[in-house]
């Protein structure tokens, strides 16, 4: 294996017929799988990801969807395609008319994975109903398309009645599938903000809604450094997170933290974008509150501020560093040891 991927694995060689050829102790280096969960976001099992293996890039994210629709191979290797390709046919409306999946170019477009019978799918839908029509009335080109994760049909027309946009028929099985895979859908509700283009603004449309109900900021372009807040929180288990704690007390102390974090992380972004990968950390600062205290809690961090973390849950380990102040040299040095396999963690 080549590129990006190697990287995480070191050497790992296995011949086609299973017999091992030659394998760098994985054993001896547990630590390379955990990578492997947190570079390629996998957040539950079974996962299937189909890579280029001469480039480490990602194919397909749903391969165990792509085995369950392409059973021969016919489509294989499963390559990504652009969204107005997968989307193609008729679209629904509550009333019953349809349109094209034309009637989506030039606008920006939600693409709405969810069902009736996932709870926080129908809170998530009463809150988007209405930053939809907010959007609208600002005059906006926006399109929401619902994709069904349904048991029954009877089920999605009772949940797409209360949806003032456009959906996937549900007998449309095919493509609602293939807009799983295109994106990689690894649970609900998830909401995919695309540009007039197609081309993905962020993959955390429901934490964006949530954090925005007035829609000041749609699309919803990412900041490479979030305040952590309750529904942002969630993107905790994505990966590993760098997490500044500060004094909220402290007016000011929040923002200050920002600015100080945020040239690094835009530079890690951009770093990792040239290279058509995710950047491997997300980038948050954490005031004082109830949920705050509870992450402390969950980790057993210490109570002072600032503290700089890089927790990652799905290893359960953290990386603490306890100063008195925090500085940029700092900040850049802890994030380089971090990605450099040069901090050791402590369990969470």
């Amino acid at each position: 294996m080549a590129g990006a991927l190697s990287e995480v694995l070191g050497e790992v060689l296995v011949a086609a017929d299973g017999e091992e050829v030659a394998v760098s102790s994985l054993a001896a280096r547990g630590v390379s799988l955990l990578k492997l969960w947190n570079k390629y976001r996998v957040s539950n099992i079974p996962s299937l990801i189909f890579i280029d293996a001469s480039t480490g890039k990602v194919v397909c994210r749903n391969g165990l969807l792509v085995i369950r629709d392409d059973p021969e191979g016919l489509e294989f290797p499963w390559g990504p395609k652009p969204f107005s390709e997968v989307v193609a046919g008729p679209l629904l409306r509550n009333n019953g008319q349809t349109l094209d999946s034309t009637a989506l170019e030039g606008s920006h477009v939600g693409v709405y994975f969810s069902a009736h019978w996932c709870p926080p799918c129908r809170s998530l839908t009463r809150v988007l109903v209405e930053s939809y029509r907010k959007i609208k009335e600002a005059g906006q080109k926006f399109e929401i398309l619902f994709v069904s994760a349904d048991r029954s049909e009877d089920s999605f027309k009772q949940y797409f009645s209360e949806m003032p946009w456009v959906a996937v028929p549900y007998a449309d099985e095919g493509r609602r599938s293939r807009l799983n895979r295109l994106y990689g859908i690894q649970g609900i509700p998830t909401l995919i903000v695309l540009d007039s283009k197609g081309e993905v603004i962020t993959r955390q449309g429901r934490v964006e809604v949530l954090n925005d109900i007035e829609c000041r900021e749609f699309p919803w372009h990412p900041k490479p450094v979030l305040e952590l807040t309750d529904s942002n929180a969630v993107q905790l288990n994505e990966g590993p997170c760098l997490v500044l704690f500060v004094d909220s007390e402290d007016d000011g102390e929040s923002e200050a933290a920002k600015q100080l974090i945020q040239p690094i992380a835009e530079k890690i972004i951009a770093k990792y974008k040239a290279k058509d990968e995710e950047a491997p950390l997300l980038f948050f600062v954490a005031g004082e509150d109830d949920m705050t205290d509870s992450l402390r809690d969950y980790t057993n961090l210490p109570e002072a501020a600032p503290l700089l973390t890089i927790l990652d849950m799905s290893a359960r380990a953290k990386y603490v560093m306890d100063v008195e102040e925090i500085t940029p040299e700092i900040v850049e040095a802890f994030v380089s040891d971090f990605l450099a396999d040069k901090l050791k963690p402590e369990p969470i």
